[in-house]
């Protein structure tokens, strides 16, 4: 399970300005942190892949998730048993899910909103049941993930009205101290924006947010360039990373616009509830997570990130390693530290 890599990157650290490193091809042994569990998850991954023939066809890319994240929740559903009813919440199609063992009495006047990831374009239904189902089971909170509209079909601000309509029809039975927020990728980028978005609306901050593997800023640093190589993708092709995020879901919107950017503003940096940051050690999104974190600590914005090393993108979709079971726990003992939790 040894990677070849060879990759050219901007040294930003350690060279002039402009200057670039060539890294030397070296054997990359899989993480010694890793559980074996999670080794043989890595080959799964692998098995996995999404095939090049299927860039730029956006329908076959929409079929094959559909199987992937069918697979996911297959999964979910031997490790966890809950209860979901899909419903409409402020006009916005919801999975509201449960645990079957019933939601815990500390955490009956608590609930969490979850924004499934998938490239901004995919993810609805099993894609975000398998985001939801882990955390309502080990919580054992009621978890609502938001149905929001997709992209190219619609463009920004679209899922952060979508959030924040949900988020505002929830506050008619929840306090917004009780009430938190998470996404994983573009939901981990979404959620920091829909909470920005929230904050424009005037209505009240939630309680505590999670921003996994993806967070209100565009990708900097090393990590887009190192991700690739290191979990037996391609190097990343551009001299330069670009200042937006390159999905057409932001195609026009400048970084200049704080609610779409949140991290990059100061002041909407300051306004950020508690926030929990989360990824795998060989996450594109790594760089981006810890510049949040050292932005959100210096504004005295209680923050928390976690990196496992070893792990990719969105490493915790696959419930089959104790690696995933600690992620769930994490973000589990986040929201109850941070969340309220007297009734309405």
């Amino acid at each position: 399970m040894k990677l070849r890599l060879t990759i050219l990157l901007a040294a930003f650290a350690a060279a002039p300005l402009g200057a670039q490193t060539v890294v030397p091809s070296f054997t990359l042994p899989p993480s010694n942190q890793l559980s074996p569990q999670a080794l043989d998850v890595l080959a799964r991954m692998r098995a996995a892949t999404a095939p090049d023939a299927i860039k730029g066809d956006l329908a076959k890319q929409r079929a094959f998730y559909q199987k992937y994240n069918d697979d996911r929740l297959a999964e979910m559903r031997r490790n966890f048993t809950t209860r979901e009813r899909r419903e409409t919440i402020g006009g916005v199609m919801v999975d509201s899910v449960e645990p079957a063992a019933g939601i815990a009495p500390r955490n009956a006047g608590r609930v969490l909103i979850n924004v499934h990831g998938g490239a901004f374009m995919w993810g609805s239904g099993s894609g975000a049941l398998v985001e939801a189902i882990p955390i309502a089971a080990t919580m054992r909170v009621r978890v609502v993930t938001v149905d929001y509209r997709l992209t190219p079909e619609f463009k920004y601000p679209a899922a952060s009205e979508d959030v924040a309509a949900v988020y505002r029809a929830l506050l008619k039975r929840y306090p917004a101290a009780n009430i938190g927020i998470y996404g994983c990728s573009a939901g981990g980028v979404i959620t920091a924006q829909a909470t920005a978005w929230i904050r424009r609306l005037k209505l009240p901050k939630p309680g505590a947010i999670g921003t996994f593997c993806g967070t209100g800023a565009s990708y900097s640093g090393d990590s887009p360039y190192l991700a690739g190589p290191i979990t037996g993708g391609a190097a990343l092709p551009v001299p330069a990373l670009p200042a937006t995020l390159p999905t057409p879901y932001m195609t026009s919107i400048p970084v200049t616009d704080a609610a779409a950017y949140p991290l990059l503003s100061d002041a909407e940096v300051r306004a950020m509830p508690p926030t929990l940051l989360l990824a795998g050690g060989r996450d594109f999104a790594v760089s981006a997570l810890t510049l949040a974190h050292r932005r959100l600590g210096a504004a005295g914005v209680p923050s928390e990130l976690y990196l496992f090393d070893g792990l990719p993108h969105a490493f915790f979709v696959w419930p089959d390693m104790p690696e995933s079971t600690e992620a769930y726990s994490l973000i589990a003992r986040f929201f109850d530290r941070y969340l309220g939790h007297g009734r309405k």
